[in-house]
């Protein structure tokens, strides 16, 4: 199916402006078309003089009249007299008579779509009257509040730019909960969802005719904090949303100022109760926290393991174990390097290119010992989950070590390149140094590094690694793996 933008780039020459501004309408038209108990269709009138639907909505209140799909279609024979009407006079129309759909008939309205004074669109208001009987008082005020907004798209002043129109976890429907009030904040009528909403938060008896805000404000206790939009929004005069708590209960709140040629006649407040997601949303931040937590005290651990190998290895007299003991030093603060960064997120990634930076640098320098060596990094690795970071961490300073150790002239020193490309979850490293070259034998590829590299390699990042001689002498390590997928 095309997309609105596909569309209008078809069949329309729309300022970008005018293309947001029919975003925005299509943002927050659910609305509408759930007070209205009706299908919306908006129709965009092409350049050959005829109109094409570039979106629609279906009521969660009620009957559809479009089963199928209509976007891309262009408008009926008898439809397209009343849509352009409405778009050259610049206010609604009403058709006299139902228009039938096989068995059952629809009322329709064209209501043309304003901004900056002139209509750029046409929204259509189809309702099924197939199941058409004597309307209740809700359904009487969702309608009268319907028409009052379709009112505001044809005068240009509905959707609002600063309406909270983008997806938010609790954010209220239709039918949670409606209030209609006045520009006074007084309450004209309340949905018993609302009424319902409004006792869990300790409101005692009716709301009609009462100030909304003096309600709320007598709920609202001591010293608890306070969302400093909250009154703007309990008078419904921004079109902003916003929470308010008591007892243990959350109501979401999300206004829409009724307004006519920019004065305010009221307002329509929806609410829903959201105590058990922000329980929920209160969990998962503590889980969060205690997650931190425990990668900061692995952390503390790994580096006080790392201090007691330095203190040992200061006290051996053989140089061959200071030298295994500071290798095991080595790997041991690469490993609580790790768990610093992932305290440090909201999530179980590491921002890899960040770490191996400071990785790398410090085991170039542990092995240079005085030699000057320099490391150069190019590329991207992009975020690496949890479960992957640590091994490959470990594999990249072993290699950048041993090309330091055993790659780099000791007197010369030298660089080592670490070149990384990343496609989807699988990175392919290449960690290069200009030194002497790969031995004439096999006996520096058999040491205690190059085993826990080949080992980490193939069981924990499921990938292959190559030495081979680098093009102008030295040395470099080709690594392929294939990373785990990033956690949603």
């Amino acid at each position: 199916m095309p997309t609105l933008n596909d569309l209008v780039l078809r069949y329309a020459d729309l300022v970008p402006v005018d293309v947001e501004w029919l975003h925005l309408l299509v943002g927050d038209w659910q609305l509408i078309s759930d007070l209205a108990f009706a299908d919306l269709v908006l129709w965009l009138p092409t350049d050959e003089g005829d109109f094409v639907a570039i979106a629609q909505c279906r009521p969660s209140t009620g009957a559809t009249v479009h089963y199928d799909d209509i976007v891309g279609t262009h408008a009926p024979e008898g439809q397209r007299a009343q849509l352009q009407t409405a778009l050259t006079e610049l206010r609604a129309q009403r058709s006299r008579e139902p228009r039938w759909f096989g068995s059952y008939a629809v009322r329709e309205e064209a209501i043309p779509v304003v901004r900056g004074g002139r209509a750029i669109a046409v929204l259509a208001r189809q309702t099924n009257l197939g199941g058409a009987r004597t309307p209740s008082r809700l359904e009487l005020n969702y309608v009268e509040a319907a028409d009052e907004l379709m009112g505001m798209v044809s005068r240009g002043e509905f959707p609002a730019p600063n309406a909270p129109t983008g997806p938010r976890r609790g954010a209220p429907r239709v039918v949670d909960g409606l209030i209609r009030m006045n520009s006074e904040g007084e309450v004209l009528y309340a949905s018993p969802n609302a009424l319902s909403c409004f006792h869990r938060l300790g409101v005692m008896g009716d709301l009609v005719g009462r100030s909304l805000i003096e309600v709320t404000t007598d709920l609202i206790e001591q010293n608890s904090p306070v969302d400093e939009s909250m009154p703007l929004v309990i008078m419904g005069r921004a079109p902003w949303r916003t929470d308010i708590e008591a007892r243990g209960v959350a109501l979401s709140l999300r206004a829409i100022p009724l307004t006519e040629n920019g004065h305010r006649d009221g307002a329509v407040l929806l609410c829903r109760d959201v105590s058990e997601v922000r329980r929920r949303e209160r969990d998962l931040i503590t889980k969060d926290a205690t997650i931190r937590e425990i990668h900061h005290r692995v952390k503390n651990n790994l580096q006080t393991v790392a201090a007691l190998l330095r203190l040992q290895s200061r006290r051996m007299s053989s140089p061959e174990a200071r030298e295994a003991l500071g290798e095991a030093m080595r790997r041991v603060s690469t490993i609580a390097l790790v768990h610093e960064t992932l305290s440090q997120t909201l999530d179980e990634t590491v921002p890899f290119d960040v770490l191996v930076g400071r990785s790398l640098r410090l085991a170039a320098d542990v092995a240079s010992a005085g030699r000057q060596v320099r490391t150069v990094t190019s590329g991207t690795f992009g975020l690496v989950p949890a479960q992957d970071a640590t091994a490959l961490a470990l594999v990249l300073t072993e290699l950048v070590t041993n090309a330091v150790e055993h790659g780099l002239s000791a007197a010369a020193g030298g660089t080592v390149e670490i070149s990384a490309t990343r496609d989807g979850d699988r990175l392919s490293v290449v960690v290069a140094d200009d030194g002497v070259g790969l031995p004439d034998t096999g006996g520096a590829m058999s040491g205690l590094g190059t085993q826990i590299v080949s080992t980490l390699v193939t069981n924990e990042l499921r990938g292959t690694i190559e030495w081979r001689a680098r093009a102008g002498g030295g040395t470099e390590v080709a690594l392929d793996v294939v990373l785990r997928p990033l956690p949603t």
